[in-house]
């Protein structure tokens, strides 16, 4: 009877144990799951771990690496390319630089494809830690973006890359990245412009390529075809395109541009899809400030099938899906103290920084930017450092002390698009006074929108963010009440005004415009919040 009842007591137990493993897999997730300014995913698996890269066009440290064990929460290890010499970006002009990698893994190591336009052309880096650190750049010699590699069962490497007409595949020597073969057009897609971002998967005998159309706006798509042969021809998939809101089922959904698409199968059998698209600020006012996404999907993928994603080919910002057992992280705190002695991997900097211009050391606590002369609109290795804004409602606010001689003089915050988009919060020396000034630069018309004298030279700055409007404030440090300095739009930051293919990033910065000079800032601390 005691072993029965035993028998029973582990049987109880275990279906338990059972269904709240069943309840962690039902609780659904938000979209985006990578916030910000991330666009171009790419992911692979290795075990019980996935790791996924996205784009950072003229951001250096360059391509941010994320890894997560439930395909819902993320956080950021590390970038690939962390020094000078992998990542050339001297007067990259905005929104060039480093184009859509792909990241694979394959005999222990990973491997990140990749295109920097602004010098050298594709290239892949490797190394057996995906936090780090990773080879010098392997060239390849082909002309296009959007590249990957693809590995076929009987060992030999191709490189998969977008053409014109459409993809291409080329045989290569993985160890030295020389071509084995003439290029080779395999598949046009459906007839979208720019078909792009194409990858390789082998299932069921048929060899898959998921590609990008209608280019990375509105229209924007993810299509695929399959063969039984690597270099087709390819067959179109009946429910192309299989994700799409460039239709009536997604014409009124706040996430639009979905497309530049990569699949992976979890370790229990299931598929799913990450892929870009933008949050617009209203329903049916199109623009975005963010900049590009990570999001995720479900998909049904039945042996010799097609691939179905989220039942409709569309999806929605909260997913009421199952999902793998959900193993978040930590929360990150919402303010940086500076103590450290390197920036966290939230930070970057405007093309490859002068880093002499730079300390965390030089007074413990605080960040210490020296003024260059490049200015926000110049595209240089002007003196800030910014991270991503993550969300439409958000606050951000820092401490800044600037001891300027010269009214050339200036630093503070930033919410900069591009070098001829930004809203900047500055202080600045102008005659015998210190002012506090709101200068907006939106294309060829540059004006200062409001300023304040002040008292010192500590301020705190502040910057309230909503899908309308940008609101900008000041305080005394030994007060702490914030004076508002002014409102101005969100949508001349958005890419449908200022072009490009990044999001707003929030910067601290100093410049002295033109001149020579020594002038330091100090920022004490900076908190970001996001509300949604």
């Amino acid at each position: 009877m005691r072993a029965i009842n035993l028998v029973k007591t582990i049987i109880c137990i275990a279906m338990t144990v059972c269904a709240i493993n069943n309840m962690q897999a039902q609780n659904g997730y938000k979209n985006p799951v990578i916030r910000g300014f991330n666009p171009d995913p790419s992911i692979c698996r290795v075990n019980d771990d996935f790791y996924l890269v996205t784009s950072s066009f003229e951001y250096f440290p360059g391509l941010p690496i994320y890894h997560s064990k439930d395909l819902v929460n993320w956080q950021q290890i590390g970038h690939c390319l962390t020094r000078d010499s992998q990542l050339p970006l001297h007067k990259a002009p905005a929104s060039a630089g480093l184009f859509a990698p792909s990241l694979r893994y394959h005999d222990g190591l990973f491997y990140v494809i990749c295109t920097n336009v602004s010098g050298g052309g594709n290239f892949f880096c490797t190394a057996t830690d995906p936090a780090g650190s990773w080879t010098e750049p392997v060239w390849i010699d082909i002309n296009s973006i959007d590249p990957d590699i693809f590995w076929d069962d009987d060992g030999r490497t191709y490189f998969v890359t977008q053409g014109d007409e459409g993809i291409r595949v080329t045989e290569i020597d993985i160890n030295t990245g020389k071509r084995l073969a003439p290029e080779r057009l395999v598949w046009g897609g459906i007839g979208g412009r720019f078909p792009e971002a194409p990858h390789i998967y082998k299932k069921d005998g048929y060899y898959y390529l998921l590609l990008g159309e209608g280019g990375t706006e509105y229209m924007h798509s993810a299509t695929i075809g399959r063969s039984k042969h690597l270099y087709g021809p390819y067959e179109s998939c009946p429910l192309n395109p299989i994700l799409t809101h460039a239709n009536r089922l997604g014409q009124a959904n706040q996430i639009q541009g979905v497309g530049h698409a990569d699949l992976v199968q979890a370790q229990d059998g299931s598929w799913w899809m990450v892929f870009l698209g933008f949050r617009v600020t209203h329903k049916w006012a199109y623009y975005h400030v963010l900049g590009r996404e990570t999001f995720l999907a479900p998909v049904d993928w039945p042996t010799g099938g097609w691939p179905q994603v989220n039942g409709n080919g569309t999806v929605s910002i909260q997913m009421n899906v199952p999902t793998l057992p959900l193993k978040p992280f930590e929360m990150v705190p919402t303010r940086t103290e500076f103590n450290e002695d390197k920036l966290n991997f939230d930070w970057q900097y405007l093309r490859n920084p002068i880093r002499d211009n730079y300390s965390l050391i030089e007074e413990k606590g605080h960040l210490r930017i020296t003024a260059s002369p490049y200015t926000l609109n110049d595209a240089e290795a002007v003196s800030m450092v910014c991270r991503r804004q993550t969300g439409h409602d958000f606050t951000a606010a820092t401490h800044l002390e600037f001891n300027s001689l010269n009214d050339n003089e200036e630093a503070g915050m930033t919410l900069i698009q591009n070098n001829t988009h930004h809203y900047d919060l500055l202080l600045k020396k102008s005659d015998k006074n210190r002012i506090i000034q709101l200068r907006v630069r939106i294309g060829s018309l540059s004006y200062i929108a409001a300023e304040k004298v002040v008292d010192g030279n500590k301020v705190l700055l502040k910057i309230e963010g909503s899908p309308d409007q940008y609101s900008f404030y000041f305080a005394d440090p030994q007060k702490k009440e914030y004076i508002e300095l002014g409102k101005q739009d969100t949508r001349y930051l958005s890419t449908e005004v200022a072009g490009g293919f990044t999001g707003v990033m929030i910067g601290l910065y100093a410049s002295s415009n033109g001149k020579s000079s020594n002038a330091k800032a100090y920022f004490d601390w900076f908190d970001y919040q996001h509300g949604e």
